[in-house]
């Protein structure tokens, strides 16, 4: 099967301009990141809002490696302390659509390594579903979806709204495996095995879609020297993520032996930023919903001849060190 680089938007360069406004934020990529916000999501979040070539429409929580009601209060956390310029619309995760978890996670009940924020008292909140929906229609064709959690919120939507699929302009998921073995079972990855069911339907759904397996976003690991590199307590990004990544490394120095930390979400949004570093292949995926030993494993045909069609890219190799490099540039110039 062919490789190709991917090449469904054009080669983006990270940071270069102050502002966004004006002509600059019709300009931008509009962008709506669904996310089950622990210490990845909120890296990812410093490198999207950071971002002037990206307009972060909307954050929406999901239940996922936390409960919904903390998804929501870690996501209107994470983005009260970076305190952007121009704040995203935030939606509330639905108990309704939360199935299953991975109880204590590598960081903490709350996901966040135990660090605590004080949040304001939100009126007229929205849930996730209705909030995708809204922008994608306000805006068709033109809106990347990035995923980063369990695929609940975006089956639901699509159910809500089946024309949906031929109005998101892209949608760039990470979960699965390619070829490694799963990191909730033996079979299966977490985000998929938290809702195989909504997976499966996003899988099975005409919309254009990327997805990053979690054996592929392993590939970028950050070392201890990314604190030395990031912002100082003052601004919105240093204050934040001095607080979380210390604790980040210590957790996997403790849990899983690693001397670094891997920061699947933000390579989600380099992804977004970069494809050119990407490789995929076209193929057909599905997930595995009924097996006892198999439940959330994904299963891509690769055979010489199979025998169905491809429904979506996935990436299968990347230029991790220049992934690195994105990531590493974008949190040192986030304010």
């Amino acid at each position: 099967m062919a490789e190709v680089a991917l090449e469904w938007r054009p080669k983006d360069r990270l940071f270069e301009s102050p502002a966004l406004t004006g002509a600059a934020r019709r300009m931008a990529r509009k962008l709506i990141l669904d996310v089950d916000p622990g210490i990845g999501d909120a890296v990812a979040l410093c490198l999207a809002l950071a971002d002037p070539s990206l307009d972060v429409l909307a954050v929406t929580a999901t239940g996922g490696i936390v409960s919904p009601d903390q998804a929501t209060i870690n996501v209107q956390a994470i983005v009260e302390q970076l305190d952007p310029s121009r704040w995203p619309r935030l939606g509330t995760a639905s108990s309704e659509q939360f199935r299953r978890a991975d109880g204590p996670h590598l960081f903490g009940a709350n996901g966040l390594c135990g660090a605590h924020f004080n949040v304001a008292r939100r009126h007229h909140q929205h849930t996730s579903v209705k909030v995708i929906c809204d922008e994608v229609c306000s805006s068709p064709g033109e809106v990347t979806i990035v995923a980063t959690g369990p695929l609940s919120n975006i089956a639901a939507a699509l159910q809500q709204q089946p024309d949906l699929a031929s109005l998101v302009g892209h949608l760039i998921m990470i979960g699965g495996t390619i070829a490694g073995p799963g990191n909730v079972t033996a079979a299966a990855e977490f985000n998929i095995y938290c809702d195989a069911e909504a997976a499966r339907a996003v899988f099975h759904s005409q919309i254009t879609k990327t997805l990053l397996p979690f054996d592929v976003t392993s590939r970028v690991t950050m070392n201890f020297d990314l604190l030395e590199k990031i912002p100082d307590v003052e601004s919105g990004c240093g204050g934040l993520l001095r607080k979380l990544l210390p604790s980040a490394f210590r957790a996997y120095r403790q849990h899983l032996g690693m001397e670094g930390i891997h920061l699947h979400d933000a390579v989600a949004i380099v992804a977004a930023l970069r494809p050119d570093l990407f490789t995929i292949e076209r193929m057909h995926g599905d997930v595995e919903t009924e097996g006892t030993l198999t439940y959330g494993a994904t299963v891509f045909d690769r055979r010489r001849q199979p025998e169905s069609q491809p429904n979506m890219d996935v990436v299968v190799d990347m230029d991790a060190p220049a992934v690195t490099d994105c990531i590493v540039r974008g949190l040192t110039q986030a304010v």
